[in-house]
C-alpha cells in the first residue's frame, strides 16, 4: 500500500533503531519554513551563482538529515524531474523566441495556424535566448531540488499532525500522492529482479520495456485498489457534511468570488474596489477554515511541539529571504543575471553570507545518524 512508504523501512528496524532515534531532529514546521525560505531566496536572487549555492545547501541538508524511507531516497528522482522540465523549457523557448540576439544556427521551421497562435516554431537559434533559457531552467531545477530535499528530511506523519484540522483530508491525499515515486521505484526494482530470475541472470533486451511496464502498471493498480478499500473500511469521507462544514463550503465559495472580483477590479484599475473585494474574500476564507476546523472531530495523538532549537533555526533561516529583500530594495544589481546583457554572472560576498543562513540545519545533530555511528 502506498502509505507503507511513509513508515521507516524494515532495514532501519533491523539495525536496531528505536522510534526516538528515527524521529527527525527538527520539527516538520521548521522544515516547511526552511523550504519556503529557500524557494523565496531563489526567486529573489535568480542569479545562477546564488542558485548554485542554494542547490549545494539542499544537497548538504539531505546528506545530513535524509531519512531512511522510500520518500527520502527519491531525492535524485526529483532532481531528474527538474532537469527534464528544465530541458523541455529550454527547447520550447529557443524554438519559439526569435530576433533577440546573435544567430547560432538555423533549423527548419513551421508557422502554426492562426487558431493555434500563428507563431513560428523553429528557425534561427539565438545565443542570448539560449543562455537566458538555460539560466531560467537552472532556477527551476533548484526550486524542485529544494522541494525534493524537504521531502527527504521531513516526517510526513508529523506534517499531517501539524496541518489545521480543516486540511487533514487534503493533506492525507497529497501525502499519499507524493508516495508514487518510491512506490514506482520499488515496483520497477521487483520487476527487474523477477526478469533476471526468469532469464537465469542473462540480460535479454528484446521486449524488456513491455516486461517491465506491465508489472509496474499492474502493481500500481493493485496498490490503488487496496488503498481505496482500506480508506473505505476506515470510513474515510463517509460522514455526512455537518452544519459547520456546510458553512465552510459557502464561505469558501464566497471567498473565491471575492478574490475573483478583486482580480477583475485590478484589471479595470479600480484599486478601491479590488481592496474591498479582496478583504471580504480573505475574511470569508479565514472564517471557512475556522468553521471547518471546529467541525472536524479528529484528535491528534501526542503531537510534538516546537522546541527552542526549532525557534532558533526558524529565526536564522528567515534571515535569508529577509536579507535578500533588503538588498534588493537597496539596489543590489548582482541578485539578477541576464546573459544577454552581461558576460559572467555578478557576485557579491554579502549575498553569499545571507544565503549561508539556509545552511543552519546542517549544524543540528541528526539522532538517526548518531545511532548508526553507535
Amino acid at each position: 500500500m502506498a502509505t507503507d512508504q511513509l513508515a521507516p523501512d524494515r532495514h532501519a528496524i533491523a539495525i536496531g533503531t528505536d522510534r526516538a532515534a528515527d524521529r527527525p531532529a527538527l520539527h516538520a514546521a521548521t522544515w516547511v519554513v526552511w523550504a519556503i525560505a529557500a524557494v523565496v531566496s531563489v526567486q529573489l536572487a535568480p542569479n545562477v551563482l546564488y542558485a548554485c549555492v542554494v542547490l549545494l545547501v539542499a544537497v548538504l541538508v539531505v546528506e545530513t538529515h535524509g531519512r531512511r524511507t522510500g520518500l527520502a531516497r527519491a531525492f535524485p528522482i526529483f532532481i531528474g524531474i527538474g532537469v527534464t522540465f528544465g530541458l523541455l523549457r529550454v527547447v520550447l523557448t529557443i524554438a519559439t523566441t526569435h530576433g533577440l540576439g546573435t544567430p547560432l544556427l538555423t533549423l527548419p521551421h513551421v508557422t502554426l495556424p492562426r487558431i493555434l497562435g500563428g507563431f513560428r516554431v523553429g528557425g534561427t537559434i539565438e545565443r542570448q535566448v539560449l543562455l537566458q533559457a538555460l539560466a531560467d531552467a537552472f532556477v527551476v531545477v533548484v526550486v524542485i531540488a529544494v522541494f525534493g530535499a524537504w521531502n527527504a528530511v521531513v516526517s510526513h506523519h508529523e506534517v499531517l499532525q501539524s496541518t489545521p484540522r480543516a486540511f487533514h483530508e487534503l493533506g492525507l491525499v497529497v501525502t499519499i500522492a507524493l508516495a508514487f515515486v518510491p512506490s514506482t521505484i520499488a515496483a520497477l526494482r521487483a520487476s527487474r529482479e523477477a526478469d533476471r530470475a526468469r532469464t537465469g541472470g542473462v540480460i535479454v533486451r528484446r521486449g524488456r520495456l513491455v516486461r517491465h511496464a506491465v508489472p509496474v502498471l499492474e502493481s500500481g493498480m493493485e496498490r490503488a485498489v487496496a488503498l481505496a478499500e482500506s480508506m473505505d473500511a476506515r470510513g474515510f469521507g463517509h460522514q455526512p457534511a455537518g452544519r459547520g462544514e456546510r458553512f465552510a463550503a459557502i464561505g469558501t465559495l464566497g471567498g473565491l468570488l471575492g478574490f475573483g472580483g478583486a482580480f477583475v477590479a485590478l484589471i479595470g484599475s479600480a484599486d478601491v474596489a479590488a481592496l474591498i473585494s479582496g478583504t471580504v474574500g480573505a475574511v470569508l476564507l479565514v472564517a471557512a477554515i475556522a468553521s471547518a476546523s471546529s467541525a472536524t472531530r479528529r484528535v491528534r495523538y501526542r503531537p510534538r511541539r516546537l522546541t527552542a532549537l526549532d525557534a532558533r533555526v526558524i529565526a536564522i533561516v528567515l534571515a535569508a529571504p529577509i536579507g535578500l529583500g533588503i538588498l534588493g530594495l537597496a539596489g543590489d544589481h548582482s541578485l539578477r543575471y541576464s546573459p544577454s546583457e552581461h558576460g559572467l554572472p555578478p557576485f557579491h560576498p554579502i549575498v553569499l553570507v545571507v544565503l549561508l543562513a539556509l545552511l543552519v540545519p546542517v549544524f543540528v545533530a541528526n539522532p538517526a545518524l548518531r545511532s548508526d555511528q553507535a
